[in-house]
């Protein structure tokens, strides 16, 4: 059985989109959940003991060790074809997309962490770089979902482009983030799924704090509320 290596649920959009895929598409496999270490550098040798390249998710088959997102969704799908659609026209489009996701948005992961047991008012002062990457997104989803009709970016099926997008459900809840109708009921759609509910659940019940998460709240704006178990 497949065994993957996340960090905390609240704050890991990285470990989320393996754990999404796996758990949407039935595939089985064990949780092996390591949280943050505090401490400059710290996470990097705690994750070291399972992953070469000290980062989160890596995924274990065996003696094979897959330690990049894309590559988990990569071989997943040459095991389980459902990862990917079948169409290939959907599917070149799905794997350009999450490519994009993998690779870029730079300004979203800065201003808009992941921080799923929170809900904050963005400062109005960002930057237009931010601006352009919420608007990438609603471009992108709703080409997406005009272009294989939906409910899921690439046609009727969840697959591993939605799964790279799902941390950003998540960061549009947080932030509030508007987007045009056809992305906004997309997201709430994601929110809605089984194992986001799972996923999201757990977030809320965890009361590790890491302080460099923390300290990107204020940063980006005003802390309305938090949902989240107290501080243990």
């Amino acid at each position: 059985m497949y065994q993957l290596y996340i960090a905390n649920k609240n704050y890991s959009s990285w470990s989320l989109r393996p754990w999404l895929l796996l758990s949407a598409l039935g595939i089985p496999f064990e949780e092996r959940l390591v949280t943050f270490a505090q401490g400059n550098g710290a996470s990097w040798h705690a994750f070291r003991a399972f992953s070469p390249n000290g980062k989160v998710p890596c995924l274990h088959d065996g003696a094979t060790v897959v330690w990049d997102t894309l590559a988990i969704a990569e071989y997943l799908a040459e095991r389980h074809p459902e990862a990917w659609p079948s169409d290939p026209v959907a599917r070149a489009w799905a794997r350009c997309a999450a490519a994009e996701m993998h690779s870029g948005f730079s300004a979203l992961r800065q201003y808009c962490g992941m921080n799923c047991g929170v809900r904050i008012r963005l400062r109005s002062d960002l930057p237009t770089a931010l601006a352009a990457d919420i608007a990438r997104v609603d471009e992108l989803w709703s080409e997406g979902l005009s272009r294989f009709g939906g409910p899921f970016l690439a046609g009727p099926g969840f697959t591993a482009v939605d799964a790279f997008f799902a941390p950003v459900a998540f960061r549009i809840q947080t932030y509030g983030i508007a987007l045009g109708q056809a992305a906004a009921d997309y997201t709430q759609r994601l929110l809605d799924l089984p194992a986001m509910r799972r996923w999201y659940a757990d977030a809320l019940q965890e009361s590790w704090r890491d302080a460099e998460h923390e300290e990107e709240m204020p940063r980006s704006g005003e802390l309305l509320e938090d949902l989240r178990v107290p501080a243990g």
